[in-house]
């Protein structure tokens, strides 16, 4: 009984490990994604974006 409840717990903790490392994965590649998009998109269009985002969140601007 002991071993099956160890083997259990060590399957848990490389399941979670898993999905810790996943999750961090997955948030460097929007982060990446992010960067990537901003950094070639045109300053305009950033602008606009943003401003739009402020009236989208009723953040007065002007």
């Amino acid at each position: 009984m002991e071993k099956n409840a160890k083997a259990i717990a060590a399957t848990q903790s490389q399941a979670s490990t898993n999905a810790d490392i996943m999750g961090v994965a997955g948030a460097a590649l929007i982060g990446l994604a992010l960067l990537f998009a901003a950094g070639f998109a045109q300053a305009s269009v950033l602008h606009d974006t943003a401003h739009d985002m402020r009236h989208a969140m009723s953040f007065p601007c002007h």
